[in-house]
């Protein structure tokens, strides 16, 4: 099993001087994929980013920045491929506190991103957004306001005024991080009918019955499926075969494993695991849980250990077993990206201003450095383009 590098946590960046107007004559080869990257603008960055992924050779290339936008932490892509929404994590948007959603046509060419609109996210710091299969909708969560928010999608692109609202009510046992809610992504089951709703300050995974043509959100029954006080819920992700899900806690640095019953919406907890080698780690917090598309493999990011920990996933219980611990080269890894034919993994060095590439061994899921690596001011989420 591999050493893990021990860091510290910091956010920050550095400019892109290349222009994407250069890479307007530089067309994406067939086995390359459009990366996007979603950052805070704090420091250095402008806002979202534009780069390559060969498929070939794991070689990495950035054309530069793709849209100026304030803090678009989390990005998410329209089924169809023609459409890029982004949060913006802020606390003040035309005058309210809440925070906004923008809606992005993608040029063909080069990739550069045109603002077509921005509506509020219903709430103070939106940390999470992902459009529903349809591409009706654009689910967002709200850290800040602790709600989560539906905001319907036009024929255009454009974004309309919320459809569905729901403010999360409640606490937990960490006085200082679970004071309240703190609703910290939305995903929708493999068919599109429920909502989850991984929210940090209560402890519990929040699900909703989704309507896509109404674009409205109703609380199931079962209304949540609960983790153990103090873990701190933060991402989620569905296994491929649509029989698990998994949910990464920030506060306890673990992973709970769930059989997930699709009638009914609802999830069993099966097993909770540590995303920490043993012995002593000081000052850790998880970000980011991926499933690999075989559904062979999941991925764990630690901040302050600084790597990404890799489990193999028993295919009869969807239990997890560690593969290794893996260090991103970089510090304070939050969101990374698994390629959607899963041959790398992309991890974002939020405070050492990179993206680092692994190869992915395709029969025990373990994570090789490819030696390739983006500069890009405080990364914060990557995604992969992978439609015309």
């Amino acid at each position: 099993m591999k050493r893990l590098l021990l860091n510290t946590l910091a956010i920050s960046c550095l400019t892109i001087p290349a222009a994407l107007a250069a890479a307007a004559d530089q067309q994406p080869t067939r086995e390359a994929l459009r990366i996007y990257v979603g950052t805070y603008t704090s420091g250095a960055s402008k806002g979202i980013y534009a780069g390559r992924l060969d498929l070939d050779t794991g070689a990495l290339s950035l054309d530069g920045v793709a849209a100026e936008t304030k803090n678009p932490s989390f990005l998410a892509l329209h089924p169809q491929g023609r459409l890029l929404y982004a949060v913006g994590e802020i606390s003040d948007f035309a005058g309210k506190r809440t925070g906004a959603v923008s809606a992005f046509r993608i040029e063909p060419a080069a990739g550069r991103l045109e603002l077509l609109n921005q509506q509020s996210s219903g709430g103070a710091g939106p940390c999470h957004v992902t459009v529903d299969p349809t591409g009706r909708n654009a689910l967002v969560a709200n850290y800040g306001g602790g709600s989560v928010s539906v905001l319907p999608i036009g024929e255009d692109g454009k974004l309309g005024p919320a459809s569905a609202f729901v403010q999360h009510q409640g606490s937990s046992v960490n006085p200082r991080r679970q004071q309240g809610p703190h609703a910290h992504s939305i995903n929708l089951d493999p068919a599109g009918r429920f909502a989850f709703v991984a929210d940090l300050g209560l402890d519990k995974i929040m699900v909703y019955r989704f309507d896509p043509a109404a674009g409205t959100l109703t609380p199931n029954d079962p209304a949540w499926a609960a983790v153990a006080p103090g873990s701190g819920p933060r991402h989620f992700a569905f296994h491929p075969s649509g029989k698990f899900a998994y949910v990464i806690n920030e506060l306890a640095s673990s992973l709970t494993a769930f059989r997930y019953d699709a009638p009914r919406g609802a999830l069993e907890e099966v097993q909770t695991v540590s995303s920490l080698p043993a012995g002593p780690v000081e000052g850790n917090s998880t970000a980011e849980v991926q499933v690999h598309p075989s559904g062979k493999f999941v991925y764990g990011s630690n901040r302050g250990h600084d790597s990404i920990a890799v489990f193999a996933v028993d295919g009869a219980s969807g239990k997890l077993q560690l593969v290794e611990h893996e260090s991103t080269q970089g510090k304070t890894p939050r969101n990374f990206g698994v390629d959607p034919t899963g041959r790398f993994l992309l991890a974002c060095n939020q405070a050492s201003d990179t993206i680092v590439g692994f190869r992915i061994d395709q029969n025990t899921g373990s994570l090789t450095p490819t030696g390739q690596k983006l500069e890009v001011p405080s990364p914060v989420c990557v995604k992969f383009k992978t439609s015309p």
